[in-house]
């Protein structure tokens, strides 16, 4: 029980990877910037950091009180449901590694295709650039 627990709170941390956070400090300290990197003691490295004429920082996990997310994370599961509708069973979301696998062989991103070729490729790009018009609305 205990490696899925670590194995998902994983998961859900690596979805602010790359996103603007607010992390604060245990001395009421905040710092807002792109988490660009978080380890299993949440050891913080925050690129662009606003306010304080910094431009990356490392914190020790141990004066981390908070980290919050300030942007919505990418919606996997809707972008998975949608590619379902027309590859059904041959979607897998890899949280893991922020990606989706279809057909076990096209990679999907936050960006989008970023392996795969062909007409299920370009099927699948289609299907992420209306997902990203939507959604963006």
């Amino acid at each position: 029980m205990a490696a899925v627990v670590t194995r998902r709170f994983g998961e859900e941390t690596l979805q602010f990877i790359g996103k603007k956070v607010a992390v604060e400090t245990s001395d009421n300290k905040v710092y807002n910037g792109t988490l660009v990197g978080i380890d299993d003691k949440l050891d913080v490295v925050l690129d662009n950091v606003e306010g304080h004429g910094i431009l990356k920082m490392i914190l020790n996990g141990a004066f981390v009180k908070e980290i919050r997310l300030m942007e919505k994370p990418f919606d996997f599961k809707a972008l998975s449901d949608r590619l379902s509708r027309v590859f059904p069973g041959l979607v897998k979301i890899r949280e893991d590694v922020g990606a989706i696998i279809v057909m076990d062989k096209i990679k999907v991103t936050q960006f989008g295709v970023e392996e795969g070729s062909g007409l299920a490729a370009d099927r699948v790009k289609t299907i992420y650039d209306d997902f990203m018009k939507e959604t963006k609305k």
